[in-house]
């Protein structure tokens, strides 16, 4: 289970590092880091830590697929790790 939150720990930290490069490259007129990346990103554990970091630094607020998406994707996760730590890996 201690590898499941270092896991987690390192995904957040992941996202928030990928969102505020996305945010910085925006604002530069860089290259992007692609939608389905970040999706991607959420998906593996990372959507509190971007949820938050895109609020924060207004990026992607406007979009419905990150405003609605990921909140979605982090719900689902939550459900996962609850049934993870109440039934352990076994119901996966």
């Amino acid at each position: 289970m201690k590898y499941l939150y270092i896991y987690l720990i390192i995904i957040n930290i992941i996202a928030v590092i990928v969102t505020v490069h996305d945010k910085r490259a925006a604002e530069k007129g860089n290259w992007r880091v692609k939608e389905s990346t970040l999706m991607l990103i959420s998906a593996l554990g990372g959507a509190p830590a971007m949820y938050l970091s895109m609020l924060i630094i207004s990026h992607k607020t406007r979009k419905p697929l990150f405003m609605i998406g990921i909140p979605l994707v982090y719900v689902l996760e939550l459900v996962v790790l609850f049934l993870v730590l109440r039934y352990g890996f076994k119901i996966l």
